[in-house]
């Protein structure tokens, strides 16, 4: 079962027994998990005729008895504390109470002694605690994503709080699927081993009983793995559709904000990217940009044939039937005014930051050997003063990570240059990289040359030649499912938490990056999800990165690691 079909079936369960208007009240998690499963529309069929956040109906006195009020809430001692509060001077005239995780007792405790007025008619858990972006994607929306960098001394309890978000999400996403995996991790990773222990501690041991399911033959897989093993996938411009969204605006829950990008009406400053509610979308999600354009011009022509129809009415009936129509015509409209705005603010972009010119050395730094000839493109896209400071920094950063062993004289030239050129960013930020997520610190074969299978895959790719210069990158993510289709996952690079072993290959597998996915890898396993390889793969992280939060929570974690030493 994919993660939104998961989500969803939670979400109808909760509105669909109960009968009469409803106010359906989130908190400022939940809001997230619902909103990219379930649009306005739905919600209105199911008579909900209000959504309100928890802190503000805290805020608001006006009683609202004829309403029945559906709480979707995380367990959380602060949503706890709210809960009993409201239950003490109730609104409303019934409270259904829906939690998205496993409850404590104290909780039940205080929630049962809170209702006084007897006005809860119910209280669950639904395990929708994670938020289930496409069918096998899904995120934990974490806003400390710069956690997992930081050694466990400089903030503990901070480190406690990311981990336990992390094993709360995974806990979720299997009770959801009804299964207990067996589960492994990535053996450089301090903060990867602590995740798939405590995980394991909660399934095996504290809430054995909940994860008692009927076994399958093999135990489904969660694997769980750290962002610095690829550092290079977030680093990189993309051009498949919605990763290059992501990458040049931004995309949050479904949702792209376009309202510093150009002067629009209102009703399109916000659009909505959801492969379950845009059928264009669905189909182009993965498409190269070139191919993205030819599409929309097959829509426009649509669109146009349509519309040409609609102004030809001439008698009663084809006036009837254009009103019957003019819903189907006005979303078409819309989502056609959608994409060619996408599509138009993003070319201008490609143009304005020479886009094509920076990927073209990006993909060869990531994908091919040739010091020599990448030093030369770095430096000259250096020297060029059309190149934006981001893109001059993420060119020296992928150029770091490919040649840190082999010119440590080159690459003191780049920062060098980087400095001069652009004094927002210091040096200093690339060798935290190198710090973080250089080869020492690795798990897995990032640039195909350190095991002979790779060597050999990558010259085989070089004679026969690419297919697109800037979609030639694969991440390290495509490696490590190949491994797992082909039972080649190494004991002694993922080992195995507790006494729980694979018998054979396993069915489903859950990937979750702890520091965030990108849409590059979830591209990568959807691809993967429509071959018959027999296993399904599903892809899960502390948040969906692009180049920009990448370096951001490089930045911040940085900011933090140098403040605890000099108080040290």
């Amino acid at each position: 079962m994919a993660v939104v079909t998961a989500v969803r079936d939670y979400v109808n369960r909760m509105l669909q027994d109960i009968s009469g208007m409803k106010v359906l009240i989130l908190d400022s998690d939940t809001v997230s998990i619902v909103s990219v499963v379930y649009s306005q529309s739905d919600l209105l069929k199911k008579e909900v005729f209000l959504v309100e956040l928890l802190d503000s109906t805290s805020m608001s006195k006006e009683p609202m008895s004829h309403l029945k009020a559906v709480y979707f809430l995380r367990p959380t001692s602060e949503n706890i504390q709210q809960m009993r509060r409201q239950l003490a001077k109730p609104r409303f005239g019934e409270y259904h109470l829906f939690f998205s995780n496993i409850l404590r007792d104290t909780q039940i405790h205080i929630l049962a002694d809170s209702d006084e007025h007897e006005v809860v008619q119910q209280l669950q858990e639904f395990y929708a605690d994670f938020v289930a972006v496409d069918p096998y994607h899904f995120t934990l929306n974490m806003a400390s994503n710069h956690m997992y960098m930081l050694p466990a001394v400089v903030d503990p309890s901070g480190l406690q709080r990311f981990c336990d978000r992390a094993v709360d999400g995974l806990a979720a996403l299997f009770l959801s699927l009804k299964q207990r995996p067996v589960i492994r991790y990535s053996r450089t990773s301090d903060i990867a081993k602590r995740v798939a222990q405590e995980a394991a501690k909660l399934m095996y041991q504290q809430e054995s009983g909940l994860f008692d399911f009927r076994r399958s033959e093999v135990s489904p897989l969660l694997l769980v793995i750290d962002r610095r093993d690829d550092p290079v996938t977030p680093l990189l411009n993309q051009w498949t559709y919605q990763a290059m969204v992501h990458e040049l605006i931004g995309i949050q829950d479904n949702k792209v904000d376009l309202r510093r990008i150009a002067k629009l009406p209102k009703d399109q400053q916000e659009v909505v990217l959801s492969s379950e509610q845009d059928s264009f979308f669905k189909a182009n999600m993965h498409e190269n940009f070139g191919d993205i354009g030819m599409n929309i011009k097959k829509m426009v022509d649509v669109f146009q044939q349509v519309s040409k129809s609609n102004q030809n009415i001439q008698t009663i009936e084809d006036m009837v039937k254009f009103v019957d129509n003019y819903p189907e015509y006005r979303k078409m409209h819309g989502n056609v005014s959608k994409h060619v705005t996408l599509v138009t603010e993003m070319s201008k972009l490609v143009e304005e930051r020479k886009l094509m010119l920076v990927s073209q050395t990006e993909q060869e730094l990531a994908c091919n050997g040739g010091q020599g000839a990448a030093f030369e493109a770095v430096t000259n896209l250096l020297n060029d003063e059309s190149i934006s400071d981001i893109d001059r920094l993420r060119l020296v950063m992928l150029y770091a990570l490919r040649y840190e062993k082999e010119s440590p004289v080159q690459l003191m030239q780049l920062f060098n240059k980087l400095a001069s050129r652009s004094p927002k960013y210091k040096p200093g930020l690339v060798q935290f990289l190198l710090k973080q997520a250089g080869v020492d610190k690795r798990t897995g074969d990032l640039y195909g040359n350190r095991d002979l299978l790779n060597i050999a895959r990558n010259m085989a790719r070089g004679l026969k030649g690419v297919e697109n210069v800037y979609t030639q990158h694969q991440p390290l993510l495509f490696q490590t499912m190949e491994s797992i289709i082909k039972g080649r996952l190494r004991d002694v690079d993922y080992p195995f938490v507790g006494n729980h072993y694979q018998q054979g290959r396993p069915h489903d597998v859950v990937i979750f990056i702890v520091g965030g996915t990108t849409y590059e890898e979830s591209r990568s396993v959807a691809l993967q999800n429509s071959t018959i390889s027999g296993i399904r793969f599903i892809l899960g992280g502390s948040a969906i990165l692009n180049s920009r939060r990448f370096l951001k929570d490089l930045e911040e974690s940085q900011r933090i690691a140098r403040t605890s030493t000099s108080v040290v």
